[in-house]
């Protein structure tokens, strides 16, 4: 049998090229080895847009089309709305109590995301809210509630599987060996930087190329992309290794990459020249993939239905689980 591999996504933003490369692509291939749960993960999502809930109601829709339209299959794909499973929220609230504020406050994802989020939760994360600290609980619920025993992650998600496990144990120890203990499956690419050349390509950070972006947007964001600051005319000699240019061939045109960095090193190649062929490429990528999600935009009733019936196939397997957990805690009255 298929073992269950589980993933979510939050619903805060189209999809762009880090999503693509750093787990989504990966995704294209676990769908066929692995009875595969994709939750978008609209409850998470409101942790820090929790007075935006419009935003996030809107991008159930456009990530699921999204993820339709790079390839992942609805007959092997069961995608589900995280808040239309409301056992996940109550497994949260048994797995709240073995876990400690310290060890939450510990978790190094969880100080990451909190420092890049300054204005919404003070310099210090002096403004926290409860919500976000625990999200790694609300996380090993997603994943236990389905008997998740494979996660795809990047390595900076590593930190909040490890605190799944931990919780697991925890669980097991005192009630019974009710849930599995998930491994990872790490993804080939775990990051992408963006186009200012920021280590992580973001949505807030202003440095992403969509799935969805029109070929004029492609063009102006490619031409403001990070070169070389060594390289002052067409002739100079520079380094490929620091340029973002040369970086997103690398990722979408692998016919000429010899070509390119060898004519950049010996200063045959201008960076306008390099930057236009990179838009060629990067909107061939991309052209596909707009063609197949143009399908979905024309048929929401078609998105609808794939969300439902992956919803509600996971909430026969939730309900058949948490049964399984109130038995063992003792409170199946």
């Amino acid at each position: 049998m298929k073992k269950n591999i589980l993933t979510g996504l939050r619903p805060t933003g189209n999809l762009h090229l880090g999503h693509y490369f750093g787990a989504c692509k990966n995704y294209l291939k676990l769908q066929d080895d692995f009875n595969f749960y994709l939750e978008i993960a609209d409850v998470q999502a409101l942790t820090d847009n929790f007075s935006n809930p419009e935003k996030v109601r809107t991008n159930v829709y456009e990530i699921t089309k999204d993820l339709l339209a790079i390839g992942l299959n609805p007959d092997k794909v069961h995608f589900f709305i995280q808040s239309k499973i409301p056992e996940i929220a109550e497994l949260t609230i048994f797995y709240s109590n073995l876990v400690t504020v310290s060890r939450l406050e510990r978790n190094p994802t969880v100080k990451n995301e909190i420092s890049s989020k300054k204005e919404l939760f003070g310099n210090n994360g002096e403004s926290i809210t409860y919500g976000f600290l625990g999200y790694p609980v609300s996380q090993a619920a997603d994943i236990t509630i389905f008997d998740g025993e494979v996660v795809p992650v990047g390595d900076d998600q590593l930190p909040l599987l490890e605190q799944c496990r931990e919780i697991v144990r925890k669980f097991n120890s005192i009630y019974g060996n009710v849930f599995k203990e998930p491994q990872q499956v790490l993804s080939e690419t775990t990051r992408v930087k963006g186009l200012d050349g920021n280590e992580k390509m973001g949505k807030s950070l202003g440095n992403a190329i969509y799935l969805i972006d029109d070929e004029e947007t492609i063009k102006t964001k490619i031409m403001a992309a990070v070169t070389d600051p060594n390289k002052i005319k067409k002739g100079d000699p520079a380094n490929p290794d620091v340029c973002m240019v040369f970086y997103y061939h690398k990722l979408v045109n692998n016919n000429n990459l010899d070509t390119v960095c060898n004519e950049c090193k010996n200063g045959h190649r201008g960076c306008v020249q390099c930057k236009k062929e990179l838009i060629n490429a990067m909107n061939a990528f991309l052209k596909p993939i707009q063609e197949k999600r143009k399908f979905y935009d024309d048929n929401p009733e078609i998105v609808e239905e794939i969300l439902n019936k992956g919803t509600a196939q996971a909430q026969e397997i939730a309900k058949n689980k948490m049964s399984e957990v109130k038995k063992a805690m003792k409170i199946d009255y």
